[in-house]
């Protein structure tokens, strides 16, 4: 249902408001055979998605899938084939082809992170670093390669950050806020220094987000509170440094990019 609200939005910003002025020069509207091919290796996502655009412009099109979402697939791999009214697939295609691009790009990207720290007993988060009202599928694409998803949105559980901090103007004051009013929901606690944390390390919440913090600090960090919370990292990961950051001993490691900076997969359709 959510899908399907998603792709509506997609193919009215594509149609409205007179149309695919374009297609409506063919006058034979025949049927006609279509494959979707990947120009890249890639993990690919967003195969539903596709399927629920061209079915959005005509239920009777035939989409047949040639892989699995979450698939590790090479350049050249036929994904979905394909059949039916000339006219409909194209007015389709784009916002189809556009789907398959984003999800598999966060999927591939998550992916490359997943297997930089393989070995490791620690994993791969999303952040809220997402594209306005297509966050959901964007998580879906961090599943697809790997990730684990952070809170979905505000509502989902407690996040103490650092402008929070600042504004309120005492950590203690507010994680012990927090405790008192959590209503089940769990509590992350985000610290810049070894002095933050001191100042809350006896108090019982769930988990203790360190930003930005050196190497040398995390390590430290980790050595305090790894018997007291779940512990994660967050702040200037990199493919480069994932690993290094890994092997501090955090438990979990949050990363923007895989979302805010994915490159997207490139998809063509083929008749």
């Amino acid at each position: 249902m959510i899908i399907k609200k998603i792709v509506k939005q997609a193919i009215s910003e594509d149609l409205l408001p007179s149309g695919d002025i374009t297609t409506q020069l063919i006058k034979n509207n025949k049927k006609i055979k279509a494959k979707i091919i990947s120009n890249e290796n890639c993990i690919i996502g967003g195969l539903d998605c596709a399927k629920v655009a061209f079915k959005y412009c005509d239920k009777n099109i035939a989409f047949k899938t040639k892989t699995k979402d979450g698939k590790k697939i090479k350049k050249g791999k036929v994904i979905a084939v394909l059949y039916g009214n000339s006219k409909a697939i194209l007015k389709s295609e784009r916002v189809a082809l556009n789907f398959l691009s984003l999800i598999s790009g966060v999927a591939t990207t998550t992916r490359k992170f997943v297997d930089k720290i393989k070995g490791k007993k620690c994993k791969i988060c999303c952040t809220r670093k997402t594209v306005p009202n297509l966050r959901l599928i964007q998580k879906y694409g961090v599943k697809l390669g790997g990730g684990l998803n952070h809170r979905f949105n505000l509502s989902d559980e407690i996040l103490i950050k650092d402008n929070h901090i600042a504004i309120d103007g005492n950590i203690r004051t507010i994680v012990k806020r927090a405790i008192k009013n959590k209503k089940g929901k769990k509590i992350t606690v985000e610290v810049d220094s070894l002095n933050q944390i001191k100042q809350i390390l006896d108090l019982k919440f769930n988990r203790i987000l360190f930003d930005n913090m050196s190497e040398k600090n995390l390590k430290k960090a980790v050595k305090l509170t790894k018997n007291k919370y779940e512990t994660e990292a967050s702040g200037g990961v990199s493919l480069k440094n994932v690993r290094k950051i890994a092997a501090t001993g955090v438990k979990r490691i949050s990363v923007g990019k895989i979302t805010h900076s994915a490159p997207s997969v490139n998809f063509k359709l083929e008749i």
